[in-house]
């Protein structure tokens, strides 16, 4: 283990003994705030404590094992090599436990998302390419037993979608679908080209954690500016005869929202400020990332052609995160919502990532 890490770990043992202290103090029982924060910690603090400690009673208990495997005995130096090799085993598997185990969690890891998809380069194609993108994400919602709730959608003339929000509801939905905002590109032959030539095309994918109102970021009423509109409906008896729709914009920083998706003009303004507060928060976040590095892999970008974080290729069947440089053969389980192939290495590099960090 590298030094650095054991540090961490030492520090964290005795700051779990300190607080173990200060619980079994009778004045901090008289402060209901000061001990539920302590005894918040603790839980946090414990598993991980209790495993270090574990793993550093096999470090002694294969420091005797080696020591036992210069004994002059024959039979005690193999019962030794054996053991030797179990505990080595259990320690390197206990390391990388460990390690993980000092990968901050997202605070927003078991939030519900905002998913924005919007078409960008390539007129009709990536509008229809966004329709096939809406179905990937909500064929995958539904194999993991979350709701799509649409917001706001604007459809394309031959299909798909110019733009579509909606609102993902589920337990760690967005730990699951953080990874994929950015640049989208597709390489396929168009129902409309005649000539049968591969075209590209792309969209914009933004995944937005919803934020709980007591972590909300500040906004000022008088910064907003609310219009009310008739939601487009299908016609007939469902058009819609009053102003339900809302449209909220954020005069300082040209942020606009809208929800028409309820017949209610009380829940729709209510979903878009939720859906304001999201953007706001997720626009801090980038600024500070921004300062905090020069690039971002998360970022949207602007949806040139050039800029992708991964690639569909239809002809070869192919799909490419250039990110993590990961290649998949099986596009056609992919666009039809089997994503697990693809979000779980994306998660597994970014702990990576972190743990190098750390080190």
């Amino acid at each position: 283990m590298k030094d650095s890490i054991r540090l961490k770990l030492e520090r964290l043992s005795d700051r779990c003994d300190e607080v173990s202290r200060l619980l079994a103090d009778p004045d901090v029982h008289g402060k209901a705030d000061r001990f539920r924060e302590l005894s918040v910690e603790y839980a946090r603090l414990q598993p991980v404590v209790s495993s270090f400690r574990a793993w550093r009673e096999l470090e002694r208990q294969l420091a005797a094992a080696r020591d036992m495997a210069r004994d002059p005995d024959r039979e005690v130096r193999e019962l030794a090599a054996l053991e030797v090799e179990q505990l080595s085993s259990q320690l390197e598997e206990g390391e990388t436990e460990l390690q993980l185990s000092l990968v901050p969690t997202d605070p927003h890891d078991e939030s519900n998302v905002f998913l924005e998809i919007r078409a960008a380069a390539g007129g009709d194609e990536a509008a229809i390419f966004a329709g096939d993108l809406f179905r990937m994400y909500s064929r995958y919602a539904e194999s993991q037993g979350w709701q799509v709730e649409v917001l706001s959608e604007s459809r394309g003339e031959h299909g798909g979608y110019r733009e579509i929000i909606c609102r993902i509801v589920g337990r760690g939905a967005y730990s699951k679908l953080k990874f994929e905002s950015g640049t989208h590109r597709v390489q396929r032959v168009p129902a409309t080209e005649a000539q049968g030539r591969i075209h590209t095309s792309t969209c914009t994918v933004a995944i937005l954690p919803e934020v709980e109102a007591v972590e909300s970021v500040e906004v000022n009423p008088a910064d907003l500016r609310i219009d009310t509109y008739r939601a487009s409906g299908a016609g007939g008896q469902h058009v819609n005869k009053t102003d339900s729709a809302v449209r909220i914009t954020h005069i300082p920083s040209g942020i606009v929202v809208e929800c028409q998706d309820e017949r209610s003009q009380h829940k729709n303004r209510s979903r878009a400020m939720s859906l304001l507060v999201a953007k706001l928060l997720g626009a801090e976040q980038e600024r500070q990332q921004r300062e905090k590095a020069a690039s971002r892999k998360l970022q949207v970008g602007s949806g040139d052609r050039s800029e992708r974080i991964r690639t569909y290729n239809f002809p070869q069947g192919r799909m490419t995160d250039h990110r993590i440089e990961l290649t998949l053969y099986k596009l056609e389980d992919i666009v039809n919502g089997v994503l697990d192939a693809v979000v779980d290495p994306l998660a597994r590099e970014y702990r990576a990532e972190q743990l190098a960090e750390i080190a």
